[in-house]
């Protein structure tokens, strides 16, 4: 057998170190215990079988915000915040032929944010957390990549166990294994859920509605706010707070239009973090050399082994390319809300171009909203060329109108590319729409593209 136990045991030494209440080394109270257990007990049941405990998620996101504080909307707020939300859909109505979205604004509290868009973020995070899952369980002794509990071949793990040990197992212990391997996954699941409950508390700090990572975080089509984060977010800036609540107003209403009645649009950026989700791969050589490394009776040396990135998936090709499709599309978003946002407040509220520029360097930059997702999900949701988009749909509406501008949401094969980012003039004139009218001109002389034949001579 080893020289060293493992993780730790050795023969009883408790004389040596000294005995507290219940007998227990180092005066551990087994009630502290057994409390630990239940509570862990009580997780590992209500985890389900998803890769995120939503539960535990929710129920941290809700405890931090209220630990941290909390205030309801009050009248006052609702009011002012109803009336921002109205002016500014009068006002897009003049800039945009997409229609308003029903229903009056939502006034929310953060936690009321977080209730509200739990069902979203299960669609968006889901998938990644699915595949680290599976990906994790693929490089586990023993573990077959997509098999649950009850399907897992434990051979393997046996097979790393020393002989002398192997013999005097019992014959069924693939079976026993099985659970434990399961209950792992449980474990793992409870984590996540943890921490991204810690991250959605942080988020719904810094966010002013249901777009602000330029994905909608709601279905019904009407427009949210959370007065708390917007009053903060204008006492930063020193300025006016009835100017403020219109901008991000503006803001709010011009997604809500674009993802309400572009129906294609919310399928497209959910497939997109789908498809970067399915080429997540994790290094497995990585993480068995940092794991055979590490001394387990030193917590110091496990703090910094997980900390040192060695679970954190590799980006691959086919995520690079899945990102660079997915950050195409966000700045188009954000480029058309910009320019139309624009368009309605400039010469309307004093502090339309100073908002302006703040919001596209804290959403282009990656925001407070962009980091912590990013942490959530390794994943940054950040247009980085959204000064480009906002100049190609300038570009767009100068040509042919709001309606040349708006139309290119009419399809997803009509959307600019990247290219198109790069060149905004040319994409212009190669999707101006096809000068017809010509051929409904029957006096309208034919073209001669020299190969006619030639009629009789004249003499």
């Amino acid at each position: 057998m080893s020289e060293h136990p493992t993780f730790g045991f050795g023969a009883g030494d408790s004389d040596e170190r000294g005995s507290g209440g219940g007998g227990v080394p180092g005066g551990f109270d087994m009630s502290q215990m057994g409390a630990l257990l239940e509570n862990l007990g009580r997780m590992m049941q209500q985890s389900g079988d998803g890769p995120v405990h939503w539960e535990l998620a929710r129920d941290t996101a809700r405890k931090a915000v209220s630990a941290a504080g909390d205030p309801s909307p009050s009248a006052t707020d609702t009011s002012a915040l109803d009336d921002a939300a109205r002016l500014a859909e009068v006002w897009l109505d003049g800039v945009t032929t997409l229609p308003a979205s029903s229903g009056q604004v939502h006034v929310w509290s953060r936690s009321a944010w977080i209730e509200e868009t739990l069902p979203a973020w299960k669609t968006l995070v889901g998938p990644i957390a699915a595949q680290v899952q599976t990906t994790m369980s693929g490089i586990m002794p023993g573990m077959t990549p997509g098999i649950g509990p009850t399907g897992v071949d434990t051979s393997a793990l046996l097979e790393q166990l020393p002989a002398e040990i192997r013999d005097a197992l019992p014959a069924d212990i693939s079976s026993m294994l099985a659970p434990l391997m399961g209950m792992a996954q449980q474990m793992g699941a409870t984590m996540f859920g943890m921490q991204f409950g810690q991250g959605l508390a942080e988020l719904s700090g810094d966010v002013f509605g249901a777009c602000d990572i330029g994905v909608p975080l709601t279905e019904d089509g009407r427009p949210a706010l959370i007065p708390a984060n917007i009053e903060s977010f204008g006492a930063g800036l020193g300025m006016p707070a009835d100017q403020v609540r219109v901008y991000l107003a503006l803001r709010e209403c011009a997604h809500q239009r674009l993802f309400t009645h572009v129906t294609w649009l919310r399928a497209r950026l959910t497939g997109a973090i789908e498809e970067y989700a399915r080429g997540i791969h994790v290094d497995a050589a990585r993480i068995q050399e940092a794991a055979s490394e590490i001394d387990p009776s030193d917590p110091d040396a496990i703090s910094q082994a997980l900390s040192s990135g060695v679970f954190e998936p590799e980006d691959s090709p086919q995520q690079v390319a899945a990102l660079h499709r997915l950050e195409t599309l966000l700045a188009l978003v954000e480029g058309w809300v910009d320019h139309v946002v624009h368009a309605a407040a400039h010469d309307r509220l004093p502090q339309a171009d100073a908002l302006r520029e703040s919001l596209r360097r804290r959403r282009a930059a990656g925001g407070p909203a962009e980091k912590t997702f990013a942490q959530l999900v390794g994943l940054e949701l950040r247009p980085r060329r959204l000064r480009e988009a906002a100049a190609l749909f300038a570009s767009l509406e100068d040509a042919g109108g709001l309606e040349r501008r708006d139309g290119v949401w009419e399809h997803p094969d009509l959307l600019p590319s990247s290219y198109d980012l790069d060149d905004p003039c040319e994409y212009v004139t190669r999707s101006a729409p096809l000068d017809l009218s010509s051929l409904n001109d029957t006096t309208a002389p034919l073209p001669d593209d020299g190969n006619a034949p030639e009629g009789p001579s004249v003499e």
